[in-house]
């Protein structure tokens, strides 16, 4: 039967008129995401690294050594280097300056061979033309041969051709632009966090200066630092206990390839290892992050067996025991590095894995032989996160065999759903008897679960593995997710969405914080693969008669009153448990109407400082952050 006989119009046909060619800019434009990976915050920001890095190349390559960073108060960017600038004559052959070719077609570059950079961080070679592409203006000068030029362009395209505007002894780059707002939804940069890449960008790059003006604010940042990644590794442990009083600092060559790390231990039980390849920050690992994990388990197996510090009936040691406590920076500098995406997350040179394991094996083993009173101290850390990892295993198997903490048998709190396929399925996780009632008679019950939680959980960064195991919350939330005793198992997980719903209230934003530090230090897998998010409760109710508004914030709610003729009343939810059922499905739970945000780590390392410092033994971090941040608070329960 033809589809114009089963009632379906007939296509029309199809010809080289459907065929349409985008030169590169509009492609760019068309499709951003695939070069940026996205145009929200993370991709904005992208833009400001990808100019970044063009001068980083330069002083990597050992022809610039300052690198200045402004965010204008138009949220325009200026990034200048004292670097060798950008070539501005002609291309041989072609019609088309070098200039011209770097900010307007892709894959224009002096990266794709190694004469003139050996090392880069923007190899793709397409990161200042997507730049200009997605901006609404950019502005170039270059300084060189004694000359200052100047391009400038709209959307990526020459409004001019390069002219000479002055005279100058110097040399270097000067790039302005601002991120196109039809692209773009939001064109704020964020302070802290390019504030953290670029003395991250210092650290990796021992010798050079990076100063950041954000005038938005009028504040100023200049990071330089001569000790490089040991110094980040110094910095990185400074709220953390060291076991060692000096970081063990590791370099070394192959082939090409030059290879940078930094370890130093404390007596804490988080891992908190950061990599990166050609100071391009790959928060997913790769090639370089196994070499070095290899590398580390296979020299401290080696050494405690060597030395005989163990017997024959305790535990063997595992990856996971000698990172334990571990603060540790690997950075790779490589000639042709072979990242996954534009946006560079992974790094997948093969043989970069046998270069970082061979130096790290050979360096990290000399070390240990000529420092043996470190060596013990690092290695009985080892040993202890050995001997708790099976004792924690043996008190898992116990509590598997002797209680209903079994993955077949859920817990009697747990109000489950219908529904059979995890993908479909929801798992709220709320406070009490009171907010579980209302979620449990306003749910769905097809496909939304309800596991009430008596009161705050334990604070497992304060906590040993046997005490956390034997916590009735934790038990009994493990139970509902599906966790063995070899821990979480995605392939087997019940719910594919697990939703922390608390209270509006302080108490609620403090089980929000004990439910988050459980679940990054010990299901982070739940958080890698999305499977995590935050409900978002109403903060007010503002009624007008037979008009009512469900608020959120401060600002909505004055929205609210204002759009109601400056009348309304206002109440104020703290609790879920204060929601009728038919109250919190409409503005909480809900598909159609709710707001759900999923949990993301940004950055590894800011993340494990943010819960170390909230939720760790000392004092003192946590005391200073409430009293720089007091001013800030909203909504304070006294």
């Amino acid at each position: 039967m033809s589809a114009a006989e089963n009632g379906n119009p007939r296509p029309r046909d199809y010809t080289s008129r459907d065929i349409q060619i985008l030169d590169e800019i509009e492609a760019v434009r068309l499709r951003p995401g695939m070069y940026i990976g996205g145009t929200g915050f993370e991709g904005l920001q992208h833009l400001l690294y990808e100019i970044a890095y063009n001068s980083l190349d330069e002083a990597m390559a050992g022809y610039c050594d300052s690198i200045e960073v402004t965010i204008h108060p138009d949220n325009s960017i200026t990034v200048r280097d004292n670097g060798r600038g950008i070539p501005v004559e002609l291309i041989p052959s072609t019609d088309i300056t070098a200039l011209e070719a770097v900010m307007t077609r892709l894959h224009a570059g002096g990266k794709f061979g190694n004469h003139l950079y050996s090392v880069s961080s923007g190899l793709h070679g397409v990161g200042a033309s997507v730049v200009n592409a997605l901006s609404s203006r950019t502005r170039v000068e270059v300084r060189r041969e004694g000359k200052v030029y100047c391009q400038e362009y709209e959307r990526g395209v020459p409004t001019c051709a390069i002219t000479t505007i002055g005279e100058t002894e110097e040399t270097g780059t000067r790039t302005t632009f601002l991120a196109d707002s039809e692209i773009f939804d939001d064109i704020s940069y964020d302070f802290p966090i390019t504030c953290q890449r670029l003395r991250e960008m210092a650290f990796l790059n021992k010798g050079i200066t990076i100063h950041f003006t954000d005038e938005r604010a009028a504040e100023e940042r200049t990071y330089y630092f001569e000790g490089g990644i040991a110094s980040y590794v110094r910095r990185l442990s400074r709220e953390k206990n060291p076991i060692h009083f000096d970081p063990i600092y590791i370099c070394g060559t192959a082939d090409s390839s030059t290879v940078e790390a930094a370890i130093q231990y404390n007596d804490g039980m988080a891992e908190n290892t950061s990599s990166f390849a050609n100071c391009v920050n790959t928060r997913d690992g790769g090639s370089h992050l196994t070499g070095f994990r290899a590398a580390l388990t296979r020299v401290l197996t080696d050494y405690t067996r060597k030395n005989k510090l163990t017997k024959d009936s305790d535990p063997g040691l595992t990856g996971d025991d000698v990172r334990q406590g571990l603060v540790a920076v690997i950075s790779v500098k490589l000639s042709n590095p072979q990242f996954e995406g534009q946006t560079k997350g992974k790094l997948g040179n093969p043989e970069v894995r046998g270069q970082v394991e061979s130096i790290v094996a050979d360096q990290l083993g000399l070390y240990l032989e000529q420092h043996p009173e470190e060596a013990r101290s690092i290695l009985d850390k080892c040993l202890i996160s050995a001997r708790a990892r099976e004792a924690a295993r043996r008190a898992r198997e116990l509590v598997f065999k002797k209680s209903s903490f079994d993955t077949a048998t859920l817990p009697g709190k747990l109000a489950d759903c219908s529904e059979k396929n995890p993908e479909f399925c929801e798992l709220y996780l709320v406070e009490g008897d009171s907010a579980g009632g209302s979620a449990k008679q306003g749910r769905d019950r097809r496909f939304q679960a309800i596991l009430p939680l008596r009161g705050k959980i334990l604070n497992v960064e304060k906590a040993t593995p046997e005490k956390i195991l034997a916590h009735e919350e934790i038990r009994a939330l493990g139970t509902a997710l599906r966790a063995g005793p070899d821990g979480l198992d995605l392939t087997k997980l019940r719910y594919h969405r697990v939703i922390i719903m608390t209270d509006a209230d302080v108490d609620g934003a403090h089980i929000r914080t004990l439910l988050l530090t459980f679940f990054y230090r010990h299901m982070p897998e739940l958080i890698e693969e999305g499977h995590l998010y935050i409900a978002q409760p109403p903060l007010y109710r503002v009624r007008s008669g037979k008009r009512e508004a469900w608020v959120y914030t401060e600002q909505q709610k004055d929205d609210a009153v204002r759009s109601f003729g400056g009348r309304g009343d206002i109440q104020r939810y703290k609790g879920l448990g204060e929601m009728s059922p038919e109250q919190l499905w409409q503005t909480t739970m809900n598909p159609e109407t709710r707001t759900l945000l999923r949990v993301e780590i940004e950055d590894n390392t800011s993340a494990d400082e943010v819960f170390q410092m909230l939720m760790g033994s000392e004092v003192e971090p946590r005391k200073n952050y409430i009293q720089d941040h007091a001013e800030a608070v909203e909504n304070l329960d006294i």
